[in-house]
């Protein structure tokens, strides 16, 4: 035993075999437990599939039925009405009954003393006893607090009822039980006078409805607004017991969820436990009654043929089990032979033979490659030298790319140094501009004239906004600016009217000498949900641009909505811009040249805005007659 243990801990076969075995084995029954529980739902399905097919079926030949009796009495109540006669009502009660065979009775009952002759009480009645058809006048009883009388007159409309009739004395009902559909009669002054009630016994509608079943035990029930059984092949149930009685809340939660499914009007599926029995019903309301029709499929039926699958797949998973021990273990054997006899080889190398020589192999599984690399060995040692070679030429291309790095570092540097510089140059003078005429302003006091005096605090003010723009530019473009962008508002609902001319009268205010058009196709009330403060800003900076390199006269903002795009159109009829330099148009700290006013940040700043906005800023490089910028944002 301890030799067979030993062998098998030193032996590579054995380890993987069993290896593939505690890994395909738990896979093998898993997919098999998976299958066979698929397959169990599939059952179920179509199972279900098929008991609704079944009741749908059923429901519309009860339907049909009910839809006939309904007719057989809608022609014949104006009939009726119209010749409120004690002989008329007899023969139009055996006439309903006589032409349709659907029918199995039909009363016509009058309200008291319609007919003094007979007093308070006049009905007929007619009845089918087989081939005969029976029309008699009732005897006098207290027929209006019946259901089949009563309900119709409360509700003022047909209805179909169900009721008990203890005397049963004229042998059409299941166990006293009539279905009847019960029409309130008017005369022409629109007063009630009486009721016409066409009956259909039970035990005819059960036939009906159990005319086909789709499994030997299936069956079909029916039960009332508060759930008493109309149709059950327990006939004891009939009429005297309701789906909840005898129920065990705690224990038959089923049943009572059931129950009130079906007295609710509700139409679904559902699997009950129905006494001591697993089942699928399905429950349909019937149509214009508050009654709901189900049919009762036991389980045991539907999986009968699907359990004998038990005795196929018990020998079929031994025999797969069977097989994956016999395939893995042949498989590893073949599979580890080849390095068995490679680990004698590397044995005898070991033990000094160092002539022994390995062979090549075409194998390329992981053994193949082991052989093939102890062969190579010697081959590699070769190549050792060019390798150092290679290593010397990446070390020289790295000193290349560290040199390219530093250089592009010190321009780096120098781009920084410039920038500092023309920040420098562009603060300072609208600075010294306020200084100085601050300085002006302190000498003179009350000596200069008010025009002058307006126009030095105009100029004051204007390179205090070119500062206060300048100081928000760089906000925007350090780290926390873009990072409070990022997380700005973006759902504002804003007009794209109002904001464009808000942008136009802060330019103007700032620029008096400006005239800047304003065209809109859109209403007024048209607005995009997006951050206002920096659609604003993008605005103002593209009209700022255009202020300064254009003749500030011919100025267009035109507001248009092309797809599912809201444009804002800048036109100028400046100089425009060079064909060289539109590529490096919103570049970052790129300006037209060295000496211009700015710091290169307006125009990168404002299509930044917009992308963050989810739209985007173009230069139209069709346009020849100055320079035409476009903000596209989406209408939502």
């Amino acid at each position: 035993m301890r030799n067979i243990v030993r062998h098998i801990r030193q032996s590579l076969s054995w380890k993987l075999s069993l290896g593939i075995l505690l890994m395909a084995v738990p896979i093998f029954v898993l997919s098999l437990g998976i299958l066979y529980a698929e397959s169990r739902n599939n059952v179920k399905k179509e199972a279900l599939e098929h008991a609704n097919s079944v009741l749908s079926t059923t429901m519309e030949r009860v339907s049909r039925y009910m839809g006939m009796i309904e007719t057989a009495t809608d022609i014949n109540d104006w009939a009726v009405t119209a010749n409120l006669q004690p002989d008329s009502l007899l023969a139009y009660s055996n006439f309903i009954v006589s032409i349709n065979g659907s029918v199995d009775g039909c009363s016509i009952s009058t309200e008291p003393n319609v007919f003094p002759k007979y007093g308070r009480y006049f009905s007929v009645y007619t009845v089918r006893e087989s081939d005969t058809v029976t029309t008699v006048i009732e005897e006098k009883y207290e027929y209006f607090e019946k259901v089949w009388y009563k309900q119709p007159r409360q509700l003022g409309k047909p209805c179909w009822v169900i009721y008990f009739d203890e005397s049963d004395s004229l042998a059409l009902t299941l166990d006293g039980m009539i279905a009847s559909y019960s029409k309130p009669l008017y005369n022409d002054e629109k007063k009630f006078v009486g009721v016409i009630s066409t009956d259909l016994s039970l035990l005819h509608l059960s036939k009906i409805i159990s005319e086909e079943k789709p499994y030997p035990d299936s069956y079909f029930m029916m039960v009332g607004e508060e759930g008493r059984y109309l149709v059950h092949p327990d006939t004891a149930r009939l009429f005297t017991h309701t789906i909840f009685s005898d129920v065990d809340p705690r224990e038959q939660s089923d049943i009572i969820a059931l129950g009130h499914e079906m007295t609710t009007g509700k139409d679904g599926n559902m699997r009950v436990a129905i006494d001591g029995e697993h089942c699928l019903v399905s429950y349909r309301p019937v149509p214009n009654t508050n009654w709901s029709l189900a049919l009762v499929c036991p389980e045991r039926n539907i999986l009968h043929s699907y359990n004998r699958l038990n005795y196929i797949i018990t020998p079929l998973l031994i025999i797969g089990l069977l097989l994956i021990m016999l395939f893995s273990s042949v498989a590893v054997a073949r599979s580890v032979r080849p390095l068995n006899k490679l680990a004698d080889k590397l044995q005898r190398i070991a033990e000094g033979h160092y002539d022994e020589q390995i062979a090549k192999t075409d194998h390329q599984d992981v053994v193949g490659r082991l052989q093939n690399n102890f062969a190579s060995m010697q081959e590699s040692l070769s190549n050792y030298v060019s390798n150092i070679q290679q290593m010397n030429e990446e070390a020289i291309r790295r000193n290349e790319e560290l040199a390219q790095a530093s250089e592009l570092a010190q321009e780096a540097d120098r781009q920084k140094t410039l920038f500092i510089q023309n920040v420098s140059h562009q603060v300072r003078t609208p600075l010294n501009i306020i200084m100085g005429f601050g300085q002006v302003l302190r000498e003179s006091k009350s000596i200069l004239p008010k025009e002058e005096a307006a126009s030095v605090i105009d100029t004051m003010k204007h390179n205090a906004m070119m500062l206060d723009r300048m100081t928000l530019m760089l906000y925007d473009s350090s780290a926390k600016g873009a990072t409070e962008e990022r997380y700005a508002m973006r759902n504002e609902e804003v007009s794209c009217n109002d904001i464009a001319r808000e942008s136009i009268r802060y330019t103007e205010e700032h620029y008096p000498e400006l005239t800047i058009g304003f065209k809109s196709d859109l209403p007024d009330d048209f607005c995009i949900n997006t951050s206002r403060l920096y659609l604003l800003r993008s605005l103002r900076e593209i009209l700022y641009n255009s202020s300064k390199y254009s003749d500030g006269k011919n100025i267009l903002l035109h507001v248009a909505e092309i797809g599912s795009m809201v444009h804002f159109i800048f036109t100028d009829t400046g100089p425009g811009i060079k064909a060289e330099e539109i590529d490096h148009l919103f570049d970052t700290f790129t300006k037209v040249n060295d000496l211009s006013e700015g710091l290169g940040l307006g125009l990168p700043l404002a299509k930044r805005h917009v992308n963050h906005l989810g739209g985007d800023l173009i230069f139209d490089a069709n346009y020849h007659g100055g320079c035409r910028f476009i903000i596209q944002l989406p209408k939502v």
